[in-house]
């Protein structure tokens, strides 16, 4: 399998490849888009965005005003009985689910796919075929170099890929997090990414050009922590794939077809991303915190490590792994897909060569 990869990456051309990630990127971001929102949502929360007033909600399907069950009102009152505080509150990924669904509509799911499109179309396209240039660059050099490097040429290309990728592309990023965090009501039309990114710059004010433009430094709010947590993530979701999809190709042996190679790295994929999600989870809760905060100067002063000790102070464990679920269960399938269509695209391509065989 090992020729075979070598050969099918020497082969084809940047294009090709930026070609296969955009194409898994855009299957992944619309399939795990509503546990996106469920985790951002459940961490937003937990970071004190309120989400009142659930109950007294219009239904999105019945056009009637939410209430909670087992409530009812009290005798000789017109006005419903207040609503305990545990029903103006997501209590976990399926509530999320639900309460979105019955209160802003079925496609709010979805809410920031336009966004996570825009990021994830140049992100992977960006990240994957980095990848690949960078992992096959090292291990030529490490081979004859220091052949005892070798196993750490995953980890290394994945954090550097990564990096690129998120700096290059990461105002999109902070205005999918906002759009996904932040409730809109059915009768107003909810902004867009332009319209978000303007709503972060919009407080500040400039009375000079260099103030002016000093404002669009807030588009980059919160890129540390997003560093912190991609980096490594990626790090440690390569090291595990590339191990893990070896084993499992080598166990298939060297008749390999475009559903071995889906298979293969689908697994080693889903794997892969489940643990690295769970693992560097507390960096995702901090991620989210710096990107919805709205007071600008406070969000100039926000640092990873000081967001880290005050979820720690106000939630302890438990704050800090606030989402792993609907994260765990987006991040497993999504590294999945987009890894197995990425090779199998590439396969395809790659057999297309006439020189291939």
């Amino acid at each position: 399998m090992s020729s075979t990869r070598s050969n099918s990456d020497t082969q084809l051309s940047i294009g090709e490849r930026a070609s296969s990630a955009a194409g898994a990127a855009f299957v992944s971001a619309i399939i795990v888009n509503p546990l996106d929102v469920a985790k951002t949502r459940l961490q937003a929360q937990a970071a004190g965005v309120p989400y009142q007033g659930i109950c007294g909600m219009e239904s999105f399907q019945t056009n009637s005003m939410l209430r909670c069950p087992g409530m009812h009102a009290v005798s000789g009152s017109d006005s419903p009985p207040p609503c305990p505080s545990a029903c103006n509150r997501y209590q976990g990924t399926l509530d999320v689910l639900y309460k979105v669904i019955r209160q802003e509509g079925f496609t709010r799911l979805w809410r920031g796919t336009g966004a996570s499109l825009a990021l994830a179309v140049p992100t992977v396209g960006i990240y994957m075929p980095s990848y690949d240039i960078f992992r096959n660059m090292m291990e030529e050099f490490t081979a004859q170099n220091a052949p005892n490097l070798t196993p750490y040429v995953p980890l290394v290309a994945g954090s550097v890929a990564r990096s690129l990728a998120c700096i290059s592309c990461y105002p999109v990023e902070l205005a999918r997090t906002r759009m996904q965090a932040f409730r809109v009501t059915q009768s107003v039309k909810p902004p867009g990414v332009w319209k978000t990114l303007l709503g972060v710059i919009r407080p500040v004010k400039g009375s000079s050009i260099l103030q002016s433009l000093h404002r669009y430094r807030f588009w980059w709010t919160g890129l540390g922590a997003q560093l912190s947590r991609d980096v490594p993530f990626s790090a440690i979701c390569w090291s595990i794939l590339e191990p893990t999809r070896k084993s499992i190709l080598g166990l298939l042996g060297d008749g390999a077809s475009a559903g071995t190679v889906l298979g293969a790295n689908f697994s080693a994929g889903f794997v892969a991303g489940t643990l690295a999600s769970a693992v560097t989870c507390p960096l995702d809760v901090a991620k989210t915190r710096r990107q919805i905060e709205k007071d600008p100067e406070r969000a100039l002063k926000m640092t990873t490590r000081t967001t880290l000790i005050e979820i720690w102070r106000d939630g302890g464990l438990r704050g800090l792994f606030t989402g792993v679920g609907p994260r765990v269960g987006r991040a497993g399938p999504s590294v999945g897909i987009v890894v197995s269509f990425y090779e199998v695209v590439k396969y395809v391509l790659h057999r297309r060569h006439p020189t291939s065989s």
